[in-house]
Order: C-alpha cells, then structure tokens, then sequence
C-alpha cells in the first residue's frame, strides 16, 4: 500500500471560493469596494461585535490596535512569551516595551495569576516593579524610564482561549486596555463568549493555515465606534471618509486588504462552520489513536473553553524522548513536524536587545522544548491520521 501524501498544513478552498474570486476579477474594482464591507459585516455578526475591519495581515492589526490603545514611549504592554513573535514586534513599533509574563502549562495561556502580580508590582513602582521589567532595563533604571502599565495583550494559543475573566478584572481595576491576538482562535469561545469579542479590540489573522483563510489577510473587532473609524483611517493613510481622496488627517499605513481577498474571505465565513467542524473532526481522529501513547502528551482543553477551534494540533513529547530526533525520524518517510513556539524572549533579536538569557520564562521554555506540531488541516483524511499516528507510535516503541 502507496504510504499517504501529508502535508503539515492544507487551506480548505472549493469551487465556491474560486467563483468568488473569479467574479471580483470581472469587476472593475480591486480594491476598496464591496467584497470588503460584506466581509466585514459577515464577520462582525458571526463575533457578536459592532465592527470588523479587514487589514492586509494579522501583525498590521495588531499594529493598529496597539496604536488605539494610545501605547508611546516606554510604555509598558503585559503579554505572553509563549507566541508568534508579532504580538510582541506590536508594542515595539509603537516605541513601547513588551512585559513578558510566563504562561499556564495546561494551556500555554498566560497565567492570569501572574498577571495580576505584575500589574500590582507595576503600578506600585520601585523594586517591586523592577523585577518585571526585561532584564536591560532593570538596573539603574527609575520607574519614569519605561513609562507607564498601559495595556494587556493576552494571545489565545493554538486557538484555546485565555481565561479572561481575571485579566479583565485586573484590567478594570487599574485602567488597563485589553486587546486579545485572537489570531490562532477564530471560532472558539470562552465561557459563551466569543474569541476577540471581550476585549477592547480583537485581532484574526487569515494566513493559509488558519481555520479560515484570505491567502494574506487580518480583521480587527471592536464594540468601540471611535477605534472603528479610526481602524478604517490608519488601514487607507490616514484618509478620513469626510475628507478629499488625496487629505490625509493622520499619520496612515497602507493595511488595505484587497477585494480579491475579501472575496475569498466572505466566501470561507459561509462555510466557517463546516471548516471549524471538519478540523474538530480531525483533532477527534488524533486524540482517540494518540490516547495513552507513552512518552506523547496530547492536548488538554480546559472547561471554561466551552468552544475549541483547532488551529493546530500540537502535541509533547515527554522525555526521555528526544523531540528533535523524532523530528528527524518522521521526516524521514514524509511526515512534516515542526517545533512550535520558541520562546519569543529567546529570539536573537529580544536576547540582544532585552538581555534575556535561558531560564527567564522556565514554563514558557518548557513548552517550547518539548511541543511538536503533527500535520493538522480540515482536509486530513482519516487514513493520514492512521499513517502519522502509526509511525509516531513505532518511533516512541523504537526509542523506548
């Protein structure tokens, strides 16, 4: 029998999706026109939000709402280490600083916990407020150096979401804005609510190997009127909708997503439901052969996640099982693998910058040395799951 051709990761596009695109092509308008504001209202209704506005990539949302949250010099922005680097890159390009806080190893989540002491410490100022800063910036510091606590950005990872109830709470307490990466979490919900719905703003990202996808592509979500239109005018350059095509009231970007795109974006959210479903399907095959395998921790969803929508199915290999080496052996006979995340504090970039060393975040790193991403999309066959299951199950046998 001809072993099964696996990716790590496949979009799930149909002829419907490519008519819709096919239909842009034969319009005279690619941009900004209407396949944008019919996907943006398909997605706002389906999250339960007042606005949507689409963005050309996940980070350049995030750049936006950081933006709106009013994030300048120094300022400081509690996040978690345990991401794609963007959620972090966001704070550094408005000149703030990211805080990282160490994460919840059942989830990968931030640990609200710790949030809630570093927002106490933080605010406080002095010594106590020192020890949570990046180890550059601790010494010989005075607490006006690195401005001040301004916001919280919880990212939902590998679409399990964040417990929110306590970050909202701290953030009320001390005036915080909240804005979730929702970028790995379309879909999910947390205790009812929806995924990017709680905060101040939610950010999506729609890359190919998302739950849906745009090919390149984002969505930002606010209930706030002011952040929308201010969304809109930050995507086009700083154009205003009262304002002549060429009168520029801010400082913009060119964010736009094309119509092209949004087509193919308007024409995934109809389906949104079935893609959702089919991966849950997917991640059901992979839990029930992956059960009590030696050696091999599969996922964990946690009751207040009363929704999961799976963006990847990662699981870890507990030692003494060497991941790096089952890597190897699974590429071997063509099953793609890959390590998922490396610590962002631990980037060349943050380690030069910051000073970060190994041992910061000890959870975080953990996490990051023993998580192997198998193959995992909505268009996985059964009889792919059999193959990568069956051979990830004879490398852990081999080893032990």
């Amino acid at each position: 029998m001809r072993k099964p051709d696996i990716s790590l990761s496949s979009p799930d596009i149909t002829n419907s999706e490519r008519e819709a695109v096919s239909r842009v092509l034969l319009r005279r308008t690619l941009s900004i026109g209407p396949e944008i504001v019919a996907f943006e209202e398909r997605f706002s209704s389906f999250l339960g939000v007042s606005h949507a506005v689409a963005v050309n990539s996940g980070t350049s949302g995030l750049h936006l709402a950081v933006i709106a949250a009013g994030l300048s010099d120094g300022d400081l922005v509690l996040t978690t280490p345990f991401s794609f680097v963007a959620s972090a890159n966001a704070a550094l390009y408005q000149r703030g600083i990211p805080v990282f806080i160490d994460v919840d190893r059942r989830t990968g989540n931030i640990d609200p916990e710790l949030i809630r002491q570093a927002a106490h410490d933080l605010m406080r100022g002095g010594a106590a407020a020192r020890k949570w800063l990046p180890p550059a910036l601790r010494n010989g510091r005075r607490r006006g150096d690195t401005g001040r606590l301004k916001m919280i950005l919880p990212v939902h990872v590998f679409g399990q979401p964040v417990d929110m109830d306590p970050i909202l709470e701290v953030a009320s307490e001390y005036e915080l804005v909240v804005v979730e990466d929702a970028c790995e979490a379309l879909g999910s919900e947390y205790k009812q609510f929806s995924a990017g719905s709680m905060g101040h703003a939610g950010v999506f990202a729609f890359y190919p190997n998302k739950q849906m996808t745009t090919g390149e592509g984002g969505m930002i979500v606010t209930n706030r009127d002011d952040w929308a239109e201010l969304f809109r005018s930050l995507r086009n350059q700083g154009r205003i909708d009262s304002g002549a095509w060429l009168c520029h009231a801010r400082l913009g970007y060119n964010y736009r997503m094309d119509e092209m795109s949004a087509a193919l974006g308007r024409a995934q959210m109809e389906r949104i439901d079935e893609l959702i479903a089919s991966r849950e399907k997917v991640a059901a095959w992979y839990n029930e052969r992956l059960a009590g395998m030696e050696l091999i921790e599969t996922p964990e969803v946690v009751e207040s996640t009363t929704r999961m929508s799976w963006f990847v199915y990662v699981v870890r290999v507990r030692p003494p099982l060497d991941r790096d080496r089952l890597i190897d052996d699974l590429a071997n006979v063509g099953i793609p693998t890959r390590p998922y995340f490396t610590p962002i504090h631990l980037q060349p970039f943050y380690r030069e910058r910051f000073g970060y060393e190994t041992g910061d975040f000890p959870v975080s790193e953990e996490l990051g040395n023993i998580s192997l991403a198998l193959p995992f999309s909505g268009v996985m066959t059964e009889r792919q799951v059999d193959f990568v299951c069956s051979t990830l199950e004879r490398a852990v046998y081999e080893f032990a």
